[in-house]
């Protein structure tokens, strides 16, 4: 078991983007089962206070990256390369294409209370948001929504990793209000 092992921490550590347990079983040759089996081990493994690093799940995919802990001490060196800086209409367009997700641009545009077309191209460049389908309404508007490389970008395990919105947040997010 332990060359199970080795074999697929050097596959979560190569790959270095989430990786499904699918994909795994194709690049190590192992059953589904025995994948399964070796990566809790390898989770297991990463809980001790010494590892810097942890295996985290985003979006189903398994990927290798430093402690959250840690992140703080790393991010003067290292956070450059991993958080390229979106600007303030950036960051309040993903933000409300994330708590509100599926939402057009009509909506947020609502929202926001400017036109959101710049923005919304932006983050689609970046691989942040995408069209998750079309609003049964006039026109058929395509909807938005968070991507893997969202969760990916801030650390997140899934959407609902979010950090919860005081009520005044839930009224700035709701299209009602």
């Amino acid at each position: 078991m332990e060359s199970e092992k080795a074999l697929i921490e050097a596959i979560l550590f190569l790959e270095g983007d989430p990786i499904d347990v699918k994909t795994i079983v194709k690049i190590s040759g192992l059953s589904r089962e025995q994948v399964e089996q070796v990566v809790e081990m390898i989770r297991e493994d990463y809980t001790a206070d010494d590892r810097g690093m942890e295996l985290i799940s985003i979006d189903g995919a398994l990927q290798l990256v430093p402690k959250r802990e840690l992140w703080p001490r790393l991010r003067e060196r290292f956070g450059k390369k991993r958080e390229n800086r979106l600007s303030r209409a950036a960051m309040e367009t993903l933000s409300i294409i994330a708590y509100s997700q599926p939402i057009t641009r009509g909506e947020i545009e609502t929202l926001r209370g400017v036109a959101a077309d710049t923005m919304i191209r932006q983050l689609l460049d970046r691989g942040l948001i995408k069209e998750t389908g079309r609003k049964d309404a006039p026109g058929r508007p395509a909807q938005y929504g968070t991507t893997r490389h969202f969760l990916q970008h801030f650390n997140l395990e899934s959407i609902a990793d979010l950090p919860r919105l005081d009520e005044i947040e839930q009224e700035r997010f709701s299209l009602n209000g």
